[in-house]
């Protein structure tokens, strides 16, 4: 049998790890700065033990560059991102980005007026019996003003057959 915790835990892990890149790339910053805008973010403990020999590792690949700042009387490592480790970045940022999207598009509503794609909420309304979404009332009322304009153009058709 398959060891769920621990599938999940290295899930997590591998997440964590992802998130330690993100906060790298936006600056540099030290291990408890990771370990604290970490917290803060994602509502989670991220332990010590895997943040620092992560950030070993990534040095060792060359990903990652350190240099020591004096605080007070102790030295405090920055940890930044080389050039190599930014592109690395990028190249998973559209990874994760095209998951996401994936994931996202699922659920996305079309303004049936200008296409726009809806992630949350939007406007409905009833037209001829069919809901209708819209991105905004706006949209909704052109699309109602376009309906009406159209439908007082066009000549009443007839239905008899044979015509």
């Amino acid at each position: 049998m398959i060891n769920v915790v621990s599938e999940f835990d290295n899930l997590i892990s591998d997440f964590s790890r992802f998130y330690i890149l993100t906060l790298l790339y936006e600056r540099p910053t030290h291990g408890y700065g990771i370990i604290s805008r970490f917290r803060k973010r994602v509502g989670k403990e991220i332990s010590p033990s895997l943040v620092y020999p992560f950030l070993k590792q990534l040095e060792q690949k060359g990903l990652v560059k350190h240099t020591s700042k004096p605080v007070g009387e102790k030295k405090r490592e920055i940890f930044e991102l080389t050039r190599a480790g930014r592109e690395l970045c990028i190249r998973l940022f559209r990874r994760f980005d095209n998951l996401t999207s994936t994931a996202i598009q699922a659920n996305l509503e079309v303004c049936d007026h200008c296409g726009a794609r809806i992630y949350d909420g939007g406007h409905l309304e009833l037209i001829d019996g069919k809901e209708t979404t819209f991105c905004c009332i706006h949209c909704a009322r052109a699309y109602i003003e376009e309906i009406e304009e159209i439908r007082l153009k066009s000549p009443k058709s007839s239905n008899k057959e044979g015509d």
